[in-house]
């Protein structure tokens, strides 16, 4: 049954609405009818209101309603109550109903925030299944939106400061003896202060005056650490700060302040990391992270959550270049466009890597000599699964200066370096793919297709800001921004019939070979930055 199309017939549809108007309305909501979305919404309309009964409004009609004004108007919560009471289109997806600003918010809040995952799957699917495309290549890319916070409001994560108190502590309940058998924390607890008071209070032997003074102490030490674990636990693991007026935002420094200061210009921010494939979104994902390269897998899973399949090739530039995510697509036969972190200095040559594995598997250096596995008893590996490698010869190599930049002593007649194998070989893989014909094309592809897609909304629709707080309302707030820009393309695939290609590798093109770094110039360049570091650390 079409819960979104039968009703029409029953309204005579104004004549001073252009026919043209009126086609795009009825292939939306033929869209909304074979995605099965309407699935979602018959849970949330049957006997669920608070006061049970039906809700006051078609919700599928109110669904399609806003999904209609994020993919062909402005898209704020008062603007769409206007569009409702004034818009001719409105009005006839609405069938003359005027929803209140409250009604439409509560329908966001109560249906597409717990389910916004699926209704952006299925709405995904049939669009891809409409333009009849196969999502084999994927373009991944992440930015920051400014989240609707006080950004003069924020609060770092207080470790320094608890780690000052827990010494104070320590030495307090060691001094007294409060706590048998007692260790210094890294970070004190809460409960081992108040345990520490209780004990206090018990000591008969010790003197009132000192008594006193040391509950006075500790006392003010609980307050503090009450008050310094609220803010950790708000933080979590894996940031360092919150904002007092949005409490999931972080302070991120955004694009615009790249010139102006970074570290001084704070903003509270979100995450949006998404992927595209011929144009058209294919997932997202919304973070709180001030990086992406941690935001990689979660992109791919929630890809294979949409289509049940993961795709066969992947590109995306050196912020997500790391071995987890190398290995994580080579464990799923995913084919890797990924650069890496070091792209940029083997491409202009500045930074080029010191070593890299040859045909013969064998790791060789930039002067051409070969390493050699090496077991170094007074010292053990930083990272697990690495090796030691050891490159003799040093001396006589006219790269010696920019391989030892690092080491105290360049005398040495040789070089070892810390090496995950596994890392190298995927790196180098990925990197090959790059300098590929079709390397280059996805390469072109992706400044085209992905960064498009963050063009369109930031600078077109000049979305820069979330409207909604909390992780779980800019997540969905962003989604339909993000079926919005789908359904566009979908409509102007509708027009041409034809999907866009986008940019293909002429016939002629050869594949992308880094030039040989200069030696002279690395040597140049190290010196210099070594007499810099000795004049800093004298």
């Amino acid at each position: 049954m079409g819960y979104f199309t039968t009703t029409q017939v029953f309204l005579d549809f104004p004549s001073t609405v252009d026919e043209k108007e009126c086609l795009k309305i009825d292939k939306f909501l033929l869209l909304l009818d074979k995605s099965g979305v309407d699935s979602i919404i018959e849970k949330s309309i049957k006997n669920n209101t608070a006061n049970g009964g039906r809700p006051n409004v078609n919700y599928y009609k109110l669904f399609a309603t806003i999904l209609f004004a994020f993919a062909f108007s402005k898209a704020t919560v008062r603007e769409i109550e206007t569009l409702c009471r004034y818009d001719l289109r409105y009005r006839y997806l609405m069938m003359n109903e005027c929803p209140s600003y409250s009604t439409i918010s509560k329908f966001i809040s109560k249906v597409i925030y717990d389910n916004q995952k699926e209704i952006f799957k299925l709405i995904t699917k049939q669009i891809f299944k409409e333009m009849e495309i196969v999502p084999g290549t994927i373009y991944i890319d992440g930015t920051k939106i400014e989240a609707n916070a006080n950004k003069y409001k924020f609060v770092w994560k207080p470790l320094t400061f608890h780690k000052r108190l827990t010494f104070n502590c320590s030495e307090i309940i060691l001094k007294y003896g409060l706590i048998p058998n007692f260790e210094t924390p890294e970070l004190i607890s809460s409960s081992t202060v108040a345990y520490a008071i209780t004990h206090l209070e018990k000591m008969e032997n010790l003197d009132d005056n000192k008594k006193d003074c040391a509950k006075k102490a500790l006392s003010h030490i609980l307050t503090k650490v009450l008050e310094y674990e609220t803010k950790e636990a708000i933080c979590g693991v894996n940031r360092n700060s919150f904002y007092k007026t949005d409490i999931d935002a972080t302070a991120m420094a955004l694009k615009s302040d790249y010139y102006s200061g970074l570290g001084t210009n704070m903003h509270a921010a979100y995450n949006v990391q998404i992927s595209v494939s011929k144009g058209v979104i294919t997932s997202y994902h919304c973070s709180q992270s001030r990086a992406d390269i941690h935001e990689f897998i979660d992109v791919l899973e929630n890809f294979y959550y949409n289509f049940n399949i993961y795709p066969n090739n992947v590109c995306a530039d050196a912020g997500y270049g790391s071995f987890l995510n190398y290995k994580y697509m080579k464990d799923r036969g995913i084919v890797s466009y990924v650069k890496h972190q070091s792209w940029e200095g083997n491409a202009s040559g500045r930074y080029p890597d010191s070593y890299r594995i040859n045909k013969n598997n064998e790791f060789q250096c930039l002067g051409g000599a070969i390493g050699k596995e090496v077991v170094l008893p007074n010292r053990h590996p930083k990272k697990a699964n690495s090796i030691f490698i050891k490159f003799d010869g040093c001396n006589y190599c006219s790269f010696r200066l920019h391989c030892k930049r690092f080491m105290k002593n360049v005398d040495d007649n040789f070089k070892i370096f810390e090496v995950v194998k596994e890392f190298q070989i995927l790196k180098q893989e990925s990197e090959d793919n790059l300098l590929s014909v079709k390397g280059i094309e996805m390469r072109v592809n992706r400044s085209i297709q992905v960064e498009g897609v963050f063009g369109n909304i930031k600078q077109n629709l000049n979305y820069t800001r979330f409207r909604r707080r909390g992780l779980t309302n800019i997540s969905s707030e962003i989604m339909l921004y993000l079926l919005g820009v789908s359904i566009r393309k979908l409509f102007t695939f509708y027009e041409s019939r034809k999907v866009n290609n986008y940019w293909k590798a002429p016939s002629n093109l050869v594949p992308e070979t880094f030039a040989k770094p200069s030696a002279k110039r690395l040597s140049k360049k190290s010196a210099k930055q070594r007499e810099i570091n000795i004049i800093k650390h004298t």
